[in-house]
């Protein structure tokens, strides 16, 4: 059984559920900043001059690597369902991992 959590895919089913709890625990603080786009904008001004933080930038780059690497998880699920699966498993699971730092770090330096 411990041999089977060693394995790429594995850590790459993880790394899914855990994007997607990320994200979701994400959504109610999101919904809640938009909120005050409707109804106080002098609080949305406030907010916004958070994001200027590096701490701030440093957990955008964390969402959308949460982000990235939940669209991949999700694209590696749809082609394990529709296509036929061969040897190269463990290619395409380092391959979405490495595709979702790429749009990450991309977004964090152009924050920076």
């Amino acid at each position: 059984m411990k041999i089977a959590r060693a394995h790429p895919l594995w850590l790459a089913y993880l790394l899914h559920r855990l994007s997607g709890l990320g994200l979701a625990l994400f959504l109610p603080l999101h919904f809640w900043v938009l909120s005050y786009a409707l109804n106080d904008a002098a609080k949305l001004d406030a907010f916004l001059t958070l994001t200027e933080m590096p701490l701030v930038k440093l957990a955008e780059f964390g969402l959308v690597f949460l982000l990235a690497v939940h669209f991949f998880g999700g694209l590696r699920l749809i082609a394990l369902e529709w296509l036929p699966w061969s040897a190269p498993q463990k290619t395409w699971a380092a391959a979405a991992v490495a595709g979702s730092f790429l749009v990450s770090t991309t977004f964090l330096l152009q924050a920076i």
